[in-house]
């Protein structure tokens, strides 16, 4: 074979938009592509995929190319697609697939359906070794979409369709936003790889590997209500899932230079939704080792169901934990997000946070009643200035309850110095395969 065909085959490949997605994705120069020449029928195989660096760190994608049979699946795909993730496994090192095809080559039948598998198989191996997410810019449906929807994060393009129905019903970027398969909506392809950039450098390479460091920032948060903004560096701040779940939040972020988990819960009773998207976060933090910091203001869960979700992905992580009760934490939402349940290594609170077994009013009815011989539309008022009186976390802070009552201006400070006290944690568990969450 001359080289002036392998380079005109080189070119042809080069031309496409997946291979321009890769190198604008993959830091300049740095992209290496993998198995180039692959070939599906009479073309190229539908997928263009490599490994490269993006702001430094070492990471492997893919991108399904549409000049090519449409992008559709097919055994060749699935072949290329089996042989970067093996390489991921091994060299440990995030896996990130930009997403557009027709669907599959149905022609293939069962070797279709094998090699779909297969790469699914692959998806479910390396989930909790290395980071994945999956950025949809256009059509993914069936078995891509399974593919798609099993990684870490999900990012997706306005105009793009994800769904395991051919007929793509109900399966727009703003349903999938809404129903919490992704995490993050983009404008266009642009946008999508931009975010993509951005997430990957709150992500350890894998599981054995920290987050990558960045210098400490002061907050620029002074004229926000959000605590979070508050505390966390300036411009570390990274919103996931916000469009899932209305009771509760959680973030990427960094603190004192370091990437954290964070969950906040907003008040009232955590719904369904938002229980969810806490519980799949924490195992996620859990699974690479990110700490995990919850500000807790919640008077409860909406089901049973969501409760023991959020109570057994708590429970079940090791990875460092701190809770800062920053308003009501009642009850079965106390227990799970920052009392025994949540077998937290720090528990923090605010000077006006309050800790109660029931509600409030419910609590000075029972504790107080003398105090609740007013009119009614007086009630809620004489049960909240109770609480502070009789509920307080410093009452929780004398039983050993609330590790220390700290005002808010220390406690960027004190949550820095947890972490630091808190970075060689090692906690030995019981040997099984896993839990029954």
């Amino acid at each position: 074979m001359s080289m002036d065909t392998i380079n005109a085959a080189r070119a042809e490949i080069a031309a496409t938009a997946a291979y321009g997605t890769l190198t604008a994705f993959f830091d300049e120069g740095s992209f290496c592509e993998i198995d180039a020449f692959a070939k599906s029928g009479d073309g190229f195989a539908e997928v263009v995929a490599g490994y490269g660096t993006v702001e430094g760190l070492p990471a492997y994608a893919f991108a399904q190319n549409t000049a090519f049979s449409g992008g559709a699946m097919s055994k060749a795909q699935a072949q290329k697609l089996k042989k970067l993730y093996a390489l991921a496994l091994k060299t440990g090192a995030p896996v990130v697939g930009f997403y557009d095809s027709v669907g599959g080559r149905l022609n293939q039948g069962t070797e279709l359906l094998a090699g779909a598998g297969e790469v699914l198989k692959y998806v479910s191996k390396i989930s909790g070794a290395v980071p994945q997410i999956s950025v949809v810019l256009g059509n993914c449906l069936g078995m891509s979409a399974l593919h798609a929807s099993g990684s870490d994060f999900v990012i997706m393009t306005k105009d793009a369709q994800l769904s395991l129905d051919v007929t793509g019903e109900n399966a727009d970027a703003a349903y999938n936003t809404e129903h919490g398969v992704a995490s993050l909506l983009a404008e266009d392809a642009e946008d999508a790889v931009k975010q993509a950039r951005e997430l990957m450098t709150y992500l350890p390479s894998n599981n054995l590997n920290p987050a990558p460091q960045a210098d400490s920032l002061e907050p620029d948060g002074e004229q926000t209500k959000c605590i979070v903004s508050k505390l966390m560096d300036a411009g570390s701040k990274l919103r996931l899932a916000d469009a899932y779940g209305e009771t509760g939040r959680i973030r990427l972020a960094r603190l004192g230079g370091q990437v954290v988990g964070v969950v906040r819960t907003t008040g009232g009773v955590l719904d369904g939704a938002s229980a969810s998207k806490i519980a799949r976060f924490v195992r996620f933090c859990d699974a690479f080792s990110l700490p995990v910091i919850t500000f807790a203001d919640c008077e409860g869960f909406g089901c049973i169901k969501s409760a023991m979700q959020v109570t057994a992905a708590y429970a079940e992580a090791t990875t460092v934990k701190i809770s800062v009760v920053v308003g009501k934490a009642i009850g079965s939402a106390y227990v799970a997000l920052a009392g025994t349940g949540a077998n937290a290594d720090m528990v923090y609170a605010l000077p006006d946070a309050v800790i109660s077994p029931v509600n409030t009013e419910a609590a000075a009815f029972i504790m107080a009643p003398e105090r609740m011989q007013v009119p009614v539309s007086e009630q809620k008022q004489a049960a909240d200035a109770f609480a502070q009186e009789c509920l307080s976390a410093y009452y929780a802070a004398q039983n050993g309850y609330v590790d220390d009552i700290v005002p808010l201006e220390e406690l960027r400070t004190a949550l820095i110095s947890a972490l630091d006290m808190l970075a060689g944690k090692r906690v030995p568990t019981v040997a099984k395969k896993h839990s029954t969450i």
